[in-house]
């Protein structure tokens, strides 16, 4: 920790793939024009009465520019009253816009060298001018207030705790751990963030796989703690077992959700490698903190776990013995009676919920998409007002001329481009006698977000400029930020189907190996699809399609491009986790009795509470992020916290053990040739007889309580 405080975070942003269009006009832009080829912003403006071109508004926007120009890292100011700039004043007159060229990326803009722009900005506003500032380096001014997400989040959970244990001490058990771990986490992001190249979007996904995870983690320990003390086990003894069973399973869960996450290591991406590493990075110390930290706590806390009434139900009737009837037992008794009903049942819900994602589209939300109280999103408003929705997001052709043929072809390119259906407009930015390299800006009809705008970019790039440049040597690369995020785009979803893969492959394989069966990881990972599938059918159905989009204050739009595969990576290892905390139960009880009604049954009662309990937490961590008032955010919280409820509620306590019951012995059937040449993993060992002092922990109890008073 000390250390990232000292160094800070080194985030960085960039979308752009080697080789492709938009990177080679970024490129050349970089070299011809570097101070014109960082991020840029756009300042807005329209008059409530007159026009813009009045004497009296134009001095008033003049004298504001010259102080932005002055700004630090501010490499170009374009506004309208310039030669450059003439195209930047609307029609009839009541819009105008200046573009702001930062001479620096995004990844070395910090929010304090945004807050002077926006604050010098506004000083040109009043009753007479509306001013309003868009771009994505704007959006730091627009950020709701920090950390808002995690304290409701970590409050959620809190009382989800407090009920399930019932007692406050226990409940600050998981707390503390999960807190400890993302904090720690966030720390190595930051130090990360020197090493290779991290996006700032990390830490925002450390903390909610790390409160996620977390506190889940500490959950399964803490409960198995409590039930060996309700057992007659000494605190000690309890520990240790809770460690050597319950902590064990977590060790593999957690290794199987980094695995997940490292596996958007096969699609070689810059920005999602930093990602990946983070993510993994935060819950590989989340895990590490769960056999370390709590079980300190715990020997600490000794039998204070329990609540007062339970310890005192313990000092009064012994140890628990023998079987409880529970709600969960009943409920696995039903399982067992009605498999093929319930699994119709589930596999009916998950594939209803699941063909919206047919329809997915992936794309970048432009900041149309942001809160109505924004500044982008009001600065959005009023270039579509004024220019049309593509002035938000124009393209931009950089061509390398090399000869005065290519030159004309250059003039021919441009006479083309204006007449193609979707083209609003085209100006050829002015360039100084003898330039090798020319911009054209081409403004799309349609928004940058849109469909059209995307069928746009490929006519140009496979028709329209070859076409017109055929016979020359000219080279035109269609670039500019909407270009960049769809060849992002594009590229994910090309590479999509060999990630899902690759994950899918590797989880089947350490089921295997854990439970030494070919039909439980096979259905694990049919399951997870499925999953996944559902939860992307609920984002199409809220966010593309617009179901209750506007009470999340999000609008329509396509799905973040990187989010299926951050999501598949998460969602993979937080169903392996349930798979594995789920299962595990079950091979213990068929490595004991090899019968496998009695197996399902009996995990199913004994783990079902805990994993509802778990996923209910992590519905509320996941789900507190639709609060954060960001979009992308908004969706990886309602994805995952759909995805979850829908894993542990529908899958793991439904599906899973119905086809269980049907499947009987053949779930714990492999090959002989194979089981001889797989080495031998225990991921829960059975649980140790219990000690014969059984009462002494009714005796210690009874002393704990006298020592230090309970806040349980």
């Amino acid at each position: 920790m000390a250390s990232s405080a000292a160094g800070g975070a080194k985030y960085s942003n960039s979308f752009t793939l080697p080789g492709n269009d938009s990177t080679k006009a970024l490129d050349l832009m970089k070299e011809a024009f570097p101070q014109q080829s960082g991020e840029s912003a756009t300042i807005v403006w329209k008059a409530k009465s007159g026009s813009v071109r009045d004497a009296a508004v134009e001095q008033k926007i003049t004298g504001m520019l010259e102080k932005v120009a002055k700004l630090p890292k501010i490499g170009k100011v374009v506004g309208p009253y310039q030669p450059d700039g003439a195209a930047q004043i609307s029609k009839d007159g009541r819009i105008a816009y200046a573009q702001i060229t930062f001479a620096v990326s995004f990844q070395d803009i910090a929010v304090g060298d945004v807050k002077p722009l926006v604050d010098t900005a506004k000083t040109a506003g009043g009753d007479q001018l509306q001013v309003e500032l868009g771009g994505a380096v704007v959006s730091f001014a627009d950020e709701p207030p920090a950390n808002i997400s995690e304290i409701v989040g970590v409050i959620a959970a809190a009382v989800v705790l407090y009920f399930a244990f019932g007692s406050f001490l226990a409940m600050l058990m998981p707390l503390i751990t999960a807190l400890f771990s993302v904090g720690l986490g966030l720390s190595g992001i930051a130090v990360a963030s020197h090493i290779i190249d991290v996006p700032e979007f990390s830490s925002m996904l450390g903390t909610l796989i790390g409160l996620g995870v977390g506190i889940d983690y500490a959950l399964f320990i803490v409960t198995r703690y409590r039930t060996g003390i309700t057992r007659g086990l000494a605190p000690e003894e309890a520990a240790t077992q809770a460690i050597n069973t319950s902590g064990r399973a977590v060790l593999f869960a957690g290794g199987t959700v980094c695995i997940s996450l490292l596996g958007m290591l096969v699609l070689n991406l810059n920005f999602l490698n930093g990602m990946a590493v983070a993510a993994s990075l935060v819950v590989l110390i989340t895990m590490f903190a769960a056999v370390t930290l709590l079980p300190a706590l715990l020997g600490v806390l000794k039998s204070r776990v329990l609540s007062r009434r339970q310890r005192r139900k313990l000092a009064e009737r012994g140890p628990q013995t023998g079987e409880v009837k529970t709600l969960s037992a009943r409920w696995s008794a039903f399982v067992e009676r009605r498999p093929r009903v319930l699994a119709a049942l589930a596999l009916v819900v998950m594939v209803a919920l699941a063909i919206p994602t047919f329809s997915l589209r992936l794309g970048f939300s432009d900041q149309g998409n942001n809160p109505s109280s924004t500044t982008t999103r009001k600065s959005y408003d009023l270039l579509a007002e004024g220019f049309g929705a593509g002035s938000n997001g124009p393209l931009q052709l950089v061509a390398v001329i090399r000869s005065p043929a290519d030159s004309a072809a250059l003039d021919t390119v441009v006479t083309k481009v204006r007449g193609v259906e979707g083209v609003a407009q085209v100006v050829a930015v002015p360039a100084a006698p003898g330039a090798t390299l020319r911009i054209v800006q081409v403004v799309p009809t349609s928004s940058p977000q849109s469909k059209e705008t995307s069928d746009l970019i490929s006519h140009l790039r496979g028709d329209v400029v070859p076409d017109a440049s055929r016979g020359s040597s000219l080279e035109v690369y269609v670039g500019g930020p909407t270009a960049i995020s769809d060849d992002f785009a594009g590229a994910l979803s090309e590479k999509l189907p060999l990630f899902i893969g690759v994950v899918v492959v590797l989880g089947f394989l350490l089921l295997m190996l854990a439970f030494r069966s070919f039909l439980i990881p096979a259905t694990a990972a049919l399951m997870n699809l499925i999953a996944v599938a559902a939860s992307f059918g609920v984002l199409v159905l809220v966010f593309q399609w617009g179901f209750g989009a506007d009470l999340l204050g999000v609008g329509k739009g396509p799905i973040e491009a990187f989010l299926p595969v951050i999501m598949l990576s998460m969602l993979f290892g937080l169903s392996m986790d349930y798979q594995v905390f789920l299962v595990s139960r079950m091979h213990e009880e068929w490595v004991r009795s090899a019968d496998n009604a009695t197996s399902v049954r009996t995990g199913l009662a004994e783990t079902s509470r805990v994993i509802n309990a778990a996923a209910i937490i992590m519905i509320a961590v996941f789900g507190a992020f639709v609060l954060a008032g960001v979009r992308a955010t908004a969706m990886f919280g309602l994805g995952l916290a759909g995805a979850v409820a829908l894993d542990a509620f529908i899958l793991r306590t439904m599906l899973v053990p119905a086809l269980m019951h049907l499947f009987g012995k053949a779930n714990w059937w492999l090959p002989a040739w194979l089981d001889n040449r797989m080495p031998h993993l225990a991921v829960e060992l059975p649980d140790e007889p219990l000690a014969v002092g059984g009462p002494m922990a009714a005796d210690r109890a009874q002393e704990d309580d006298r020592l230090v008073p309970s806040k349980g």
